[in-house]
């Protein structure tokens, strides 16, 4: 695995952290403490295939990106399709994990912002609200859309809810098996 940097104009593939801090070190404005060395030296060795960003000053900042390219050019021919797969278990992004034939029940967790009246105003809030339903579909995606379409049809629900993106850290899942576990 290689690190793509870019700050401007100056961008380029390293293979180390160290290389990296070498590479940052000889751009001028940018002072590197050992905060972020360390957080880069975790970003490194941890799951997460995000781009990652760090400030320099106020709305100025240097982005890191995991990549399988080994020089700049290759990055930059694939346009940057040579990236570190996102998502977790297996190196399979979330989506397609999700859409994988499986029929069974699954427990899928949603956190969503629900509509709260304020009472004694005509004023509105948003609350973080956690939802869990045992669900039986074919797979990960069809037990999301089942679990949002609930939450929409129930009266206690204000329609102005807002629901996260199936892909995002907001709803979780798991497989329970082909019959529903006793508890």
């Amino acid at each position: 695995m290689n690190l793509y940097i870019r700050y401007f104009d100056e961008e380029c593939v390293v293979g180390s952290v160290d290389e990296a801090v070498d590479f940052l070190s000889s751009i001028p404005g940018i002072t590197l403490d050992e905060y972020v060395i360390g957080d880069l030296r975790q970003y490194v060795a941890g799951s997460v295939h995000y781009p990652k960003r760090y400030k320099v000053r106020p709305r100025v900042y240097f982005i890191v990106i995991k990549t399988t390219a080994n020089t700049l050019e290759e990055f930059k021919a694939h346009g940057g399709k040579m990236q570190m797969p996102a998502g977790g278990g297996g190196g399979e992004a979330v989506p397609l994990r999700a859409a994988a034939e499986s029929v069974g029940w699954y427990e899928g967790r949603i956190l969503f912002k629900r509509v709260i009246s304020i009472p004694g105003t005509n004023k509105f809030q948003y609350k973080d609200t956690n939802f869990c339903a045992r669900v039986k579909a074919h797979n990960a995606a069809e037990c999301y859309n089942r679990i949002v379409t609930h939450l929409r049809q129930r009266e206690d629900v204000d329609s102005r809810s807002q629901f996260p993106s199936m892909k995002g850290r907001n709803f979780t899942w798991k497989y329970l098996g082909t019959t529903l576990p006793q508890t």
